[in-house]
C-alpha cells in the first residue's frame, strides 16, 4: 500500500473533516472580536493572555453540547426550545439574538469597510457596501454544499494572527510567566476588559449556529438523526464532533491569543493603550511593525468577517425559520426557502442601515454585548437542560465532564453579565 493511498484513506476518515465545529470557531474571532483581543493586548500587556487558556475548555463544551444537539435530534436548536420550553423563553431568546446580531454585523462591516479603506484607498462606506452584497450574494445564490467549502478555506485567514507573531520579537519568557501568572489590579478598566473577553468568545450566535450546521450536514450527506440511526454510525459521528468541535475551539482561542500577544508586543509596547476600531489597530502596526505585519492584519480582519458575517445572519435566521416553521437551509434556493433568505437579508440590510444612522459601530458592538450577555446565561442553561434531558437526547445525554465545564461556564457568563450592569 502507497504513501498516497494511505493519505487519501486518512483524509476521507470523518475525523479528519473540517466541519461545523471550526467554521464555527473561526466565525467566534469575527472583526468585533479582533476590536475586543486587540484593546486587551493594548491596555494590557501579556497579561490578558490568561483569559484565553481559561475560556478554551468552557467555550468548547457549550460548543459541543450544540453540536450533539443538532446531530442527535435531526434539529436545530430552536425547534429543540420549541418543543421542550414554554413558547416565551424561546421568543425572547431568538427576538433578542436577532436584535444582537444585527448590531454585531453592523459593526463588523463596519470594521471591513474601514480596513478595505486602509489598503485600497475606496471610501470605507463604499468598501461596507460591496461586502454586503458579496456575503448576501454567497449565501443566497450558492448552494450550501460549494458555500460551505469556501467557508472552511477562510479559515485558512486566521493564520495572518499566527504569521504576525513571527514578524516582531517576542520575549517568550515573559509571555509564559505572564500567561500563568498574570500580574494586574483587578478595577473598573480591567473587569471591563475580561467580561468584553469572555462575552466574545463564548457568544449565543455561535450556539444556533453549530447546531444548525450539523443538522445541514447530516442532510447533504443523506443521514438521519442519532436517535433514529445505528449505534455504529452514532459511535463515530460523536467522536467526529468531539474532534471538530474541540479543535476548532482550540484553533479560534490560540488565534485569540496570538492577536492578544501581537498587539502587547507591538502596541502597548510603543505606549498605544487605546484601540477603538480594528482600522486603528492596523494602522497603529505599520509604523511600528512594519507594512507586513500591517498587511497580514488587515486580511486576517476581511477573511474572517467573511465568515462571520454570514453565520451571525446565518444563525438568527436558522432560529427564526424554527420558531415559524419555515423551511430553512443553506442548500435551498431563494424561492424554496423564501423567509428564511428573507430574514438573512434583512439581518444585513439593517447592519448596512446602520452605518448611516448616529449609532457609531463602537455603540453598535457595545449594543450588541449588553443584549448578548443578556441572552448568554439563559440560552446556556437551557441548553444544558436538554443536553441532560433523555427524553430529548435518548441515550446520549451528555458526559458529566462536559456538563460541569458547561455548568461552570454558565456561572463565569451569569458573573460577567452582572458585572458589566452593575
Amino acid at each position: 500500500m502507497g504513501i498516497k493511498h494511505i493519505w487519501v484513506q486518512i483524509k476521507a476518515h470523518p475525523m479528519y473533516k473540517i466541519g461545523p465545529g471550526f467554521v464555527t470557531g473561526v466565525a467566534d474571532d469575527d472583526p468585533s472580536g479582533i476590536i475586543t483581543y486587540s484593546q486587551a493586548g493594548a491596555q494590557f500587556g501579556f497579561n490578558m493572555l490568561w483569559t484565553m487558556p481559561v475560556a478554551f475548555p468552557l467555550m468548547s463544551a457549550i460548543q459541543l453540547l450544540c453540536a450533539r444537539i443538532g446531530r442527535v435530534t435531526g434539529r436545530g436548536l430552536a425547534a429543540n426550545i420549541k418543543e421542550h420550553f414554554p413558547p416565551g423563553v424561546l421568543f425572547f431568546l431568538v427576538t433578542l439574538l436577532f436584535i444582537a446580531n444585527v448590531l454585531n454585523i453592523a459593526a463588523d462591516v463596519a470594521a471591513m469597510g474601514e480596513v478595505a479603506e486602509l489598503v485600497t484607498g475606496i471610501n470605507w462606506h463604499i468598501m461596507t457596501g460591496v461586502f454586503v452584497v458579496l456575503t448576501l450574494t454567497m449565501q443566497i445564490l450558492i448552494p450550501y454544499h460549494r458555500y460551505v467549502n469556501f467557508l472552511k478555506w477562510l479559515t485558512l485567514s486566521l493564520l495572518a494572527y499566527i504569521a504576525v507573531i513571527f514578524t516582531v520579537e517576542v520575549p517568550w519568557k515573559d509571555v509564559l510567566w505572564s500567561t500563568f501568572l498574570p500580574i494586574f489590579t483587578l478595577d473598573a478598566s480591567a473587569a471591563a476588559v475580561i467580561v468584553a473577553v469572555f462575552g466574545t468568545t463564548i457568544s449565543p450566535y455561535l450556539f444556533f449556529w453549530q447546531a444548525s450546521q450539523e443538522v445541514e450536514d447530516m442532510k447533504l450527506h443523506h443521514q438521519v438523526s442519532l436517535l433514529d440511526g445505528a449505534d455504529s454510525v452514532a459511535k463515530t459521528e460523536l467522536k467526529r464532533i468531539q474532534w471538530d468541535t474541540w479543535g476548532g475551539m482550540l484553533y479560534s482561542n490560540l488565534t485569540a491569543y496570538f492577536i492578544i500577544l501581537a498587539t502587547a508586543v507591538t502596541l502597548h509596547a510603543a505606549g498605544i493603550t487605546d484601540i477603538n476600531n480594528a482600522a486603528q489597530a492596523a494602522s497603529a502596526l505599520k509604523p511600528i511593525a512594519g507594512n507586513f505585519t500591517f498587511v497580514l492584519f488587515a486580511v486576517g480582519i476581511l477573511g474572517v468577517g467573511l465568515i462571520g458575517v454570514p453565520v451571525l445572519a446565518g444563525s438568527a435566521a436558522y432560529a427564526m425559520s424554527e420558531v415559524f416553521n419555515w423551511r430553512s437551509s443553506l442548500e435551498d434556493t431563494a424561492l424554496e426557502a423564501k423567509r428564511f433568505y428573507a430574514v438573512i437579508a434583512l439581518s444585513v440590510l439593517m447592519a448596512l442601515v446602520i452605518q448611516y444612522s448616529p449609532i457609531t459601530p463602537m455603540k453598535a458592538l457595545f449594543w450588541s454585548a449588553v443584549i448578548n450577555g443578556v441572552v448568554a446565561v439563559p440560552l446556556m442553561i437551557v441548553i444544558l437542560l436538554l443536553s441532560t434531558k433523555s427524553s430529548v437526547m435518548g441515550v446520549f445525554v451528555a458526559s458529566k465532564m462536559i456538563v460541569t465545564l458547561g455548568w461552570i461556564a454558565t456561572i463565569v457568563m451569569a458573573i460577567a453579565a452582572l458585572w458589566m450592569f452593575l
